[in-house]
């Protein structure tokens, strides 16, 4: 099934236009509120389109297209929607605000029980998480961008007021997320003779070394990245002492959320209430750290430089949260590829260190990352390659673009999902869990990613064959009917033999819009050239230009006879394929084909008629 970004998008809008809209408001189901996760989740796959796709764009009513305003009758007008989405947005925004003001961040509904007979309490379901913070960074920002444009296109009091407040708001929710971020990284460290140092041993030296040899290794090749945490600690990242011995192991990236004793923010031009106290343990999750990346990304982006989105505590708050975006990028990405033959990542599935679980949907976290490292470095060299391998075994694994089998164990990859205890949690008065249902999701947004970066003719064709089987495979899990009616999640439908409950699903909704904002950005990018086409097709334009000024030599009848038009056109049509010949070689050489067989015409013509003289 091909991937139609513009057609798939607007079937989107429109079921959650009639889904999540009357009359131009926003419904509020009955977990709204509760969990501020899946509302912004619920926000985004609107708002993050709209800002993202110029074709999509509603900030600036006079050019929202026609079909688009036909796919969000339900928010409203073409002068209507705007308004609209402000009010939407300001809902959200006083929904998740403390009673003192600040906001908040609770995971809700998302956070599970460890034990079936728990019942969690309103402090539990109030906790924050990643989740809800690297979500607030990329509404906030969406936000802010919309609020930029569009208050040049209205002049209602009314409106302009409600836009003020919203934009007051969101900059306080932004710089309160990117708090909570900062608060949330760790750096874990441990001896190798503990049970997580053994068990990181043997994750990275995959039984091919000793422990002593894979040890020394690791203190190679992650000594520049030690130095670089060390000489961080003055910069606000909290790290044991031990760190500096080069005898102990060590992980970092993003824990489930604030760390316990984490320091408050305080060097900042205007205080920040609402910094609570952390309780998360001290322990890198990987799929946390993926959340966190995909967030903070959204804070170096070319439209938020553009349109100058960031304050000067944000600048400053960016600063500090890019230094750990790259410390975790180049952390986890040297451990998947750690060794020297067969890389860690290749041995499915992954094992986590600290929680002592596995699974393909760990192995895909830290593909993640990988490909965030790869995107960093614009890498296109032999570790793109084995990642898109890497790639094709997970949809295989998870049974994405291969058959179920009878009691396949792959299907809890999808239902019920893979569940994580947040350590740390029980502090709250009982054990927490937090479950990942977006295997199928996820898995296509990293193939897009690699397919946009992939500059290998071969790899990228195995990526886009590989992303049209998962995106069927999605596209076939839409609710049909009832409640969430062309929105996620009915996995039942691809695998029928499983117990599966239908239940509409942000979380996958939202991974999906994701998914066809990037699958645009990847078909908006020049074709990847092939040196061997381009060399050809300019042989071909050289021969053909050759023959056409031979035929310039030969006397028209008549200036303006069929001839002369041919002769006319020919020249347009080679002048275009020289144009291309450097960025679209096959297009240069499709143009230059029948330019040659028309000159061949011409010349047989010519001939011809020299006979009959």
């Amino acid at each position: 099934m091909q991937i139609k970004p513009r057609q798939h998008m607007l079937d989107i809008w429109r079921a959650m236009a009639r889904h999540s809209f009357d009359d131009g408001k926003l419904v509020w189901e009955d977990t709204d509120g509760l969990s501020s996760v899946a509302d912004a989740e619920r926000l985004l796959c609107l708002l993050y389109p709209a800002t993202e796709v110029p074709a999509f764009r509603l900030d600036q009513p006079d050019t929202t297209e026609r079909d688009v305003l036909r796919a969000l009758e339900g928010v409203g007008s073409r002068l209507e929607i705007p308004p609209n989405l402000i009010t939407a947005l300001s809902q959200f925004m006083r929904s998740h605000t403390g009673p003192d003001d600040s906001p908040t961040f609770a995971g809700g509904h998302y956070f599970r029980p460890a034990e079936p007979r728990q019942k969690l309490t309103h402090e539990q379901y109030q906790l924050g998480v990643v989740d809800s913070y690297s979500m607030s960074v990329t509404l906030c920002l969406a936000t802010l961008g919309f609020l930029k444009v569009y208050e040049t296109s209205t002049t209602r009091p009314d409106v302009r007021k409600a836009l003020g407040e919203l934009r007051e708001a969101t900059n306080t929710r932004l710089t309160a997320a990117m708090i909570s971020l900062l608060r949330s990284f760790t750096v874990n460290v441990f001896d190798a003779e503990s049970e997580q140092g053994k068990r990181l041993i043997q994750v990275i030296g995959q039984d091919r070394q000793s422990d002593r040899a894979v040890l020394q290794q690791f203190s190679r090749r992650f000594r520049p990245l030690r130095a670089t945490i060390i000489e961080s600690l003055s910069r606000g990242i909290q790290v044991d002492e031990s760190i500096r011995d080069e005898s102990q192991l060590f992980e970092c990236g993003w824990a489930w959320g604030v760390v316990k004793d984490a320091p408050t923010i305080t060097d900042l031009d205007i205080p920040v209430p609402g910094q609570p106290d952390g309780i998360a343990d001290r322990l890198p999750y990987v799929y946390f750290t993926v959340i966190a990346l995909d967030g903070i990304q959204d804070l170096f982006s070319d439209r938020t430089l553009t349109l100058g989105l960031l304050d000067a505590d944000q600048q400053k708050l960016a600063e500090a949260l890019r230094l750990r975006w790259e410390l975790s990028q180049q952390y986890w990405s040297a451990i998947a590829r750690f060794g020297s033959e067969r890389w860690p990542l290749e041995d499915l599935p992954w094992q986590t260190t600290g929680l002592q679980l596995e699974s393909e949907y760990f192995s895909l976290t830290v593909a993640a990352i990988l490909v965030h490292d790869l995107v960093r470095r614009k890498a296109t060299d032999d570790d793109l390659t084995r990642t898109v391998a890497i790639m094709e075994r997970l949809a295989d694994r998870g049974r994405v673009s291969s058959r179920m089998t009878r009691n396949d164990p792959a299907i809890g990859l999808h239902y019920p999902g893979v569940t994580m205890p947040l350590a740390g949690s029980e502090r709250s008065g009982g054990v927490l869990q937090w479950r990942m249902t977006d295997f199928s999701a996820q898995l296509l947004k990293r193939i897009i990613q690699l397919a946009e970066l992939s500059r290998n003719i071969d790899a990228q064709d195995r990526l886009l064959r590989l992303g049209e089987q998962v995106f069927e495979h999605l596209w076939n899990r839409r609710i049909e009917d009832g409640e969430g009616t062309g929105l996620w999640d009915n996995a039942r439908a691809v695998y029928p033999d499983t117990r599966v409950n239908r239940r509409l699903s942000w979380s996958i909704t939202e991974r999906v819009t994701e998914c066809l904002v990037a699958a645009r950005n990847l078909y908006e990018q020049q074709p990847i050239r092939s040196p061997e086409l381009a060399q050809l097709a300019r042989d071909m334009l050289s021969e053909a230009t050759h023959l056409f000024g031979k035929e310039q030599l030969e006397a028209s009848a008549a200036p303006d006879g069929s001839r002369a038009r041919a002769m006319r056109s020919i020249e347009s049509r080679l002048d275009h394929a020289r144009s291309l010949v450097d960025d679209r070689p096959a297009t240069a050489f499709a143009l230059a084909l029948p330019v040659l067989q028309e000159l061949d015409t011409l010349a047989q013509a010519r001939g011809a008629a020299a006979q009959e003289v």
